[in-house]
């Protein structure tokens, strides 16, 4: 397929197409050379799906839009396509051919030859029909393995970019503050330092593709009242400062991200996508961030829509741009025609235009678009034939056997085995009674946005594009000998006890109960978890817990599974379940990864990346609480979690021992060395994560009791024993101080070394000396281990 779009005179080429060319003046060269509307064109994208038939993509009719009529648009150039692939179920190579031919037309139509940005959703894996679905990013939380999720997003990454997408919207860097919020599925955990080093890997691996990683949602989305979607944030300056920001620091300091999308909400009054001290002040003036801030889905014509500060489409589009948004996703509706004529009539200025314009032509640029040997084609259409584009279906896997084998890995690593009174591993048990909604359903595995439960449940009778085995098929082959009795129970959530008879019946006649339990992914009220599916409690939904109860009332052992999207209350399955197995929404090799735990195929070394509540209603709270949250003689709610942040169980044991200081004080601007070893004390190979938490016992302003500064995972086989070396810099003690810099204090610390933040193993009190010192984005964010093998 030869798209035309390359000049055939390199000798008289434009500068701007010019690759030898400094970018800036590239640029600088198109920009004058544009009309107001061919800028503004660069500035919006247009939703579309691509389609079946490996034709052109069409615009998607979406109830929030009017319709887009292209060929009265194309001729000015288009910015963004929209979700291609991520709108409806088509074959990846009749895609990726849809989306070449709509290049193509693009590219002709402008008289700049410009084609458009593709982007598409990418957060628990390349959201397209038959691409693999990884773990969700909570499940990423609870490996405690940057390096693991630094591979997967990589390969995410380069399915995309091989059928033409250029940008990924992700990773979500919210930190959870209350686990009612329906997208804690989509979060990495309630710890920053967690969040922030996770997504970081995700950035680096996702832009070691070749693909524009989008960072979200800035800033503040999941801090919003009573944990309900899009509602306003209630936090000060310092929460911001110094939970919801240093993950999007990290991400951009370390990770390279080149885009950034605002959140929804407003804090204090102020929508994000209106904020300039936000989104130029902080993120550009003093960040030094230089990519694309991208609007949320409809986030400037909400400025009129929902928070009322603006008046109209064209005041809501100077705004943004004001503010620092330059590109107005998913479909046009500001920075169209109302833009342009508030530019024209002197509403806007066209200054803030060509802002915007620079950073998108600069990264259009980067990406190769205005090279004169662009090609629309992508890499996976290489040497085939376009005018046949049946000879096309089903030369493109994005879900290869590689992708497979990562999301098991990171399925097995995430699984947190919460308790045990050493009925598991299960000793060949004859007689199983499985039980519960999630127990033969194959979706129990997905989140909100995988494809099947994004886009396919629009589409019923679409096949799922993917194999989802459910928990009663990798069951029956991880116990073949078994003799396995499956019954339901009840739903999700729709609250039928009809089948509690029948569970029951199956528990007394078993050798053990399996009861897996949980959520069911869907959009706005369509699930138990996901966007717009917010709870009200903590309680299991519907009647799982009624079930759950009957089940303990046999006296037949219980072990409870959970396959959710965020933590639940468990009741009386706290203390009276035999077992309780974790996994947040694992993926497409999910149940592999459960059964491997259940059997003791491998052993579990998940950690939980939010607290699991001991009671319902005891929300919002996190461990990163200050004194005044945690449980007390004054109030009647108790707080703490049934089981911590951190918190994660082995089927061997670890023991620490042997700690030394290099020394008890360090100035403010030194660190600290402490050394100490970990040996596995059981009879089979395990790995431990080795958590360190910083105590500021005084400060200037109140600080968490503790939170997390530092982690490592330790693989120990029978025996082995590690010495482990960890340099903790001054830097990491520093906070938002009352005059709202960041400050290192002089004064008393703790470091501990924990197996979670409520069991510490090795303690070390030192101090800081000196004088107070101030930091800012460039101080130093990481402890750093170094593992040895111990002496003998």
């Amino acid at each position: 397929m030869n798209a035309d779009v390359a000049a055939e005179d390199t000798s008289a080429l434009a500068l701007w197409n010019d690759p030898t060319a400094a970018v800036a003046a590239r640029v600088d060269a198109l920009i004058a050379a544009m009309t107001l509307e061919e800028k503004t064109a660069q500035l919006f994208g247009v939703w579309v799906g691509a389609s079946a038939d490996g034709g052109e993509v069409a615009p998607h009719q979406h109830e929030m839009e009017d319709p887009v009529d292209l060929d009265a648009l194309l001729p000015t150039g288009l910015g963004q396509l929209t979700r291609p692939f991520g709108t409806v179920p088509v074959d990846p190579a009749l895609g990726a051919l849809s989306l070449a031919r709509t290049q193509a037309r693009i590219a002709a139509s402008n008289r700049f030859r410009i084609p458009a940005l593709a982007h598409d959703e990418c957060l628990a894996g390349f959201a397209a029909w038959g691409a693999t679905a990884y773990p969700v990013p909570l499940s990423w939380g609870a490996a405690f393995d940057p390096d693991l999720v630094r591979r997967m997003a990589a390969a995410i990454g380069r399915d995309m970019r091989s059928v033409g997408v250029h940008q990924g919207l992700a990773p979500v860097l919210d930190v959870v503050r209350d686990a009612r919020w329906g997208r804690v599925e989509e979060t990495i955990g309630e710890d920053p330092y967690l969040v922030g080093t996770i997504g970081t890997a995700y950035v680096q691996g996702l832009e070691s593709a070749g693909v524009v990683a989008t960072l979200k949602h800035f800033a503040g989305y999941s801090a919003s009242r009573a944990g309900r979607n899009l509602a306003p944030a209630s936090m000060g300056p310092r929460e911001r400062a110094d939970v919801v920001l240093p993950p999007f620091e990290m991400a951009i300091r370390e990770g390279g991200a080149r885009s950034v999308m605002n959140a929804y909400t407003d804090t204090d009054g102020v929508p994000s996508a209106a904020d300039e001290s936000l989104l130029t002040g902080l993120l550009r003036d003093t960040w030094g961030f230089d990519g694309t801030v991208v609007a949320d889905y409809f986030a400037v014509a909400f400025l009129t829509l929902l928070h009322g500060v603006a008046a109209d489409w064209a005041d809501a589009a100077g705004t943004a741009l004001r503010a620092g948004i330059d590109v107005e996703l998913p479909n046009v509706k500001t920075y169209g025609a109302p833009l342009t004529e508030a530019v024209a009539d002197g509403r806007v200025p066209e200054e803030l235009v060509d802002r915007a314009l620079r950073r998108i032509l600069t990264q259009k640029i980067a990406l190769g678009l205005l090279d004169p040997d662009w090609d629309p084609v992508p890499a996976a259409l290489d040497g085939t034939d376009p005018d046949d584009p049946e000879s096309l279906r089903g030369r493109v896997d994005l879900d290869s056997a590689e992708n497979r084998a990562l999301a098991r890995t990171l399925a097995e690593e995430a699984v947190v085995l919460l308790s045990n009174d050493g009925i598991l591993p299960l000793d060949r048990p004859r007689r199983i009674a499985l039980i519960g909604p999630n127990a033969d359903e194959p979706t129990a595995v997905l989140g909100c946005y995988s494809f099947p439960q994004h886009i396919g449940v629009r589409h019923p009778g679409t096949p799922l594009g993917i194999g989802l085995p459910t928990l009663r098929e990798t069951l029956t082959a991880e116990f073949p000998d078994a003799d396995i009795t499956y019954v339901r129970g009840t739903g999700v959530d729709d609250g039928d006890l009809s089948g509690l008879d029948e569970a029951v019946w199956a528990a007394r006649e078993a050798d053990v109960t399996l009861v897996a339990l949980g959520d069911r992914a869907g959009l706005f009220g369509r699930g138990t978890s996901g966007e717009g599916c917010d709870a009200e409690t903590l309680t299991l939904p519907g009647a799982q817990q009624q079930l759950l109860d009957a089940l303990l009332d046999t006296g037949t052992p219980v072990v409870t599974v959970l396959l959710a999207g965020r933590p639940y209350a468990l009741g009386r399955a706290v203390t009276e379940s035999a077992a309780i197995v974790q996994s947040f929404f694992p993926g497409e090799e999910g149940t592999h990864a459960i059964a491997g735990v259940l059997s003791g195929r491998f052993n579990p070394s998940g950690r939980l990346p939010i607290g699991v509540p001991r009671a319902p209603g005891s929300q919002p709270s996190t461990y990163l609480g200050a004194r005044l949250a945690q449980a007390s003689e004054v109030s009647n709610v108790d707080p703490t979690p049934a089981f911590p942040f951190g918190h994660g169980l082995s089927y061997t044991r670890f023991d620490w021992t042997d700690l030394t200081v290099d020394a008890d004080e360090a100035p403010t601007d030194g660190e600290f060395t402490l050394t100490f070893t970990v040996r596995n004390t059981g009879d089979r190979s395990g790995t431990e994560v080795v958590q360190l938490y910083l105590h500021d016992p005084v400060a200037s302003v109140v600080q968490p009791v503790q939170r997390l500064v530092g982690y490592t995972r330790v693989t120990l086989e029978p025996g082995e024993a590690r010495r482990l070396t960890v340099t903790v810099p001054a830097d990491l003690a520093s906070f938002t101080g009352r005059d709202g810099r960041r400050v290192v204090e002089p004064g008393a610390l703790e470091l501990r070394l924990a197996a979670s933040s409520a069991n510490p193993r090795l303690t070390s009190r030192v101090a800081l000396t000196g004088a107070e010192r101030h930091v800012d984005h460039t101080r130093r964010l990481h402890a750093t281990f170094v593992q040895k093998p111990a002496a003998a």
